[in-house]
């Protein structure tokens, strides 16, 4: 027995302040755009540990730790099932990443529409600048060694 195909494809989800984001893409775009965080990581619901930190850096790679320490967050996406959406009572944004019976909640101490906007250098990027002055560093010292054929 087939169904019907219907010529208009479902539209996409449609989240507003609480929901449940399984899209990895989706998760990472979210975490991306927090900075400084309080988090709570709980285990069968007994928290295990607590603290407040910023994150360095949101990645997906399935071979990679999510890993916290010093007052930093490395956050893999794919160390977690799905993220949870939630509003506290003092009206604040909550973050739970959700896996089997781990939760890592984070809470933001920093507010997007507070801070001035300042763009981010990206660290591919910022490498790659070092590396060109100071290969055009050493190409002028090479020059500056060779002799004037004048």
């Amino acid at each position: 027995m087939s169904h019907p195909q219907s010529s208009h494809p479902l539209p996409s989800p449609c989240i507003i302040d609480t929901g449940i984001i399984i899209n990895k893409q989706d998760i990472g775009r979210l975490l991306t755009d927090l900075s400084r965080v309080r988090y709570i990581h709980s285990l069968d619901g007994k928290v295990q540990n607590e603290g407040e930190g910023c994150i360095l850096e949101v990645f997906y790679d399935p071979h990679r730790s999510t890993m916290i320490a010093n007052h930093t967050l490395y956050l893999n996406v794919q160390s977690f099932d799905y993220l949870q959406l939630n509003q506290s009572s003092k009206n604040e944004t909550l973050f739970d990443l959700i896996q089997d019976n781990r939760q890592l909640r984070l809470i933001p101490l920093s507010n997007p529409l507070q801070e001035q906007y300042t763009p981010q250098l990206n660290a591919d990027a910022l490498e790659a600048m070092v590396t060109r002055v100071l290969s055009a560093k050493w190409d002028v010292q090479i020059d500056d060694d060779g002799e004037c054929p004048f």
